[in-house]
């Protein structure tokens, strides 16, 4: 018998509470006074305890939800033995104190052990975590778009992942039934590990799991370690652990400690490791961190670990200005004609003028097979269409979404495309990755006149773009007021040798100086 497990009154004052993690997984049974899950509250951890026994359906609410009293958690399923109850299953709350350290995460490989020719294995397809860039080395699950049991196409978007870039989605490499779901939210799989099988047939799917674990040395332990309730007012301390840091470089933290640390003026970098899983930090620590030890920080260097995204950043550009043989093209285009197209057509488009160069470097691109292609070993992979990576700041370091088919496109399709990727990507999603031909990135609205940059492999180049400024034009012996704008081409001499790219960036400068005829 199916039922709602809901989020009951934990405290005379909570309105609603945050799940911190799940310590069973969908499919799996429990005892009645198992914990089920870990849930966090203004000042306090809160485990609900099973009343009965049965089996965990399905989650409603991931790791890092908040949900208001009442809500649902999860589906789950009686045993035989209370089937035929009326009643919904509750949960017993039971505080805990964090642990003092994280507890190790739970293989993302279950043990399951079917018996001696109950399935398969053979008929079962792995779904492996994808390698999104070339310094990809594990992939945190965030999220899932199907459930088990499902029935899914190629090209089906899944799951969300987070790389050491971004949050990407992630299509489906094969079709069929969803049969086993083995990483969950948060869990961190290393690239071409399983994440799910697919199988007709349970049984198949538990065999390939079985299979699986017993080639694996990596053992599962996820039984709750509980402990005393303690007050939050326990004695104040700052921890000596780094504050445990996203992909992106944020701190991880729980949205009750984020809010409650606004309110003191706490930074939470400060803290060092939470008390929550992987050293999250939770409204426990902030409400127990000793402010006068913080302000005696103040002025005093710290030393974390480098966040994933710059540490990425770095081998990928390294890697590339080692490797890649660079050129570099400059030239100063009159910029009057494209800055006065781009201000008659934003009231219509919304365009920005970076589009505008964008739009202008996928035509350029149309006639230039060269410009757009990857390199992939010994071979060059040419592209139908200008696939163009917009070089977008983030708080941590810099990530680049690609509008695929930009030399097909209007001005206006443009706009709206390119505004859409790059805010997912300033959220934490990236688009098209891998299917970039070139990039363009703009400093233009620093005011910065002449850079040169190094080039996202396995592109052909990137185009440095400058600011628009005042300067005199001087025209057959005349001199005249006007503006300017320097763009640098750095490319890859494997693809584009010095005439090509000489030839690329006159017909972009023609094309910026005539747009009324080139861009509509």
């Amino acid at each position: 018998m199916q039922s709602s497990m809901n989020l009951p009154q934990l405290a005379a004052d909570a309105v609603d509470a945050t799940v911190v993690r799940w310590l069973k997984k969908p499919g799996e049974a429990f005892s009645a006074g198992e914990v089920l899950v870990e849930l966090e509250l203004d000042n306090a951890l809160v485990h609900l305890e099973a009343s009965q026994a049965g089996s965990l359906e399905r989650v409603m609410a991931s790791a890092g939800q908040t949900v208001r009293v009442g809500g649902a958690l999860a589906t789950i399923a009686t045993a035989e033995a209370t089937a035929g109850a009326s009643e919904s299953p509750s949960a017993v709350a039971k505080q805990t104190e964090p642990p003092a350290t994280p507890q190790s995460k739970p293989s993302a490989t279950p043990a399951a052990t079917p018996a001696a020719g109950a399935g398969d294995p053979d008929k079962a397809t792995p779904i492996l975590m994808p390698a999104a860039s070339n310094t990809m080395e594990e992939g945190i699950l965030v999220s899932w778009n199907v459930a088990e049991g499902d029935t899914i196409e190629v090209g089906q978007v899944i799951c969300e992942i987070e790389t050491d870039k971004a949050t990407v989605e992630y299509e489906s490499p094969s079709a069929g039934r969803l049969a086993r779901i083995i990483a969950h939210e948060n869990d961190a799989i290393p690239v071409k590990q399983p994440i799910a099988v697919l199988a007709d047939s349970d049984a198949d799917a538990d065999a390939f799991l079985a299979k699986l674990g017993d080639s694996s040395s990596a053992t599962a332990s996820s039984a709750p370690v509980a402990v005393a309730a303690t007050s939050p007012s326990s004695a104040p301390q700052v921890s000596t652990a780094p504050a445990p840091m996203t992909a992106e470089g944020r701190v991880k933290a729980s949205p009750a400690a984020r809010k409650m640390a606004a309110q003191r003026g706490v930074d939470l970098a400060l803290l060092g490791s939470g008390s929550g899983p992987g050293g999250r930090i939770l409204s426990l620590d902030v409400g127990r961190a000793d402010l006068s030890a913080l302000a005696a920080s103040d002025g005093k260097p710290t030393r974390r670990p480098m966040p994933k995204m710059r540490r990425a950043i770095g081998l990928n550009l390294q890697r590339s200005k080692q490797n890649i043989p660079h050129f570099y093209l400059r030239l100063t285009i009159e910029a009057t004609p494209v800055l006065t197209f781009y201000r008659q057509q934003k009231p219509l488009t919304g365009c920005t003028i970076n589009d505008c160069i964008v739009l202008g470097t996928g035509r350029a691109m149309a006639e230039f097979p060269a410009v757009r292609s990857q390199i992939d070993g010994d071979e060059i992979v040419e592209f139908p269409h200008a696939n163009i990576g917009i070089a977008v700041g983030v708080e941590h370091g810099l990530v680049v979404p690609v509008v695929c088919g930009v030399d097909r496109m209007t001005l206006p399709q443009l706009a709206v495309e390119a505004k859409r990727v790059v805010e997912n990507a300033r959220n934490g999603k990236l688009d098209n990755v891998g299917l970039g031909n070139f990039t363009i990135t703009n400093l233009g609205m620093f005011g910065i006149e002449e850079f040169a940059a190094i080039i996202n492999p396995p592109e052909s180049g990137i185009l440095a773009v400058s600011a628009v400024r005042e300067s005199v034009i001087v025209q057959n012996g005349t001199m005249r007021p006007g503006h300017v704008m320097t763009m640098t081409l750095s490319a890859d001499h494997r693809m584009v040798d010095g005439l090509v790219g000489a030839k690329f960036v006159a017909r972009l400068k023609e094309i910026l100086e005539h747009p009324s005829e080139s861009l509509t």
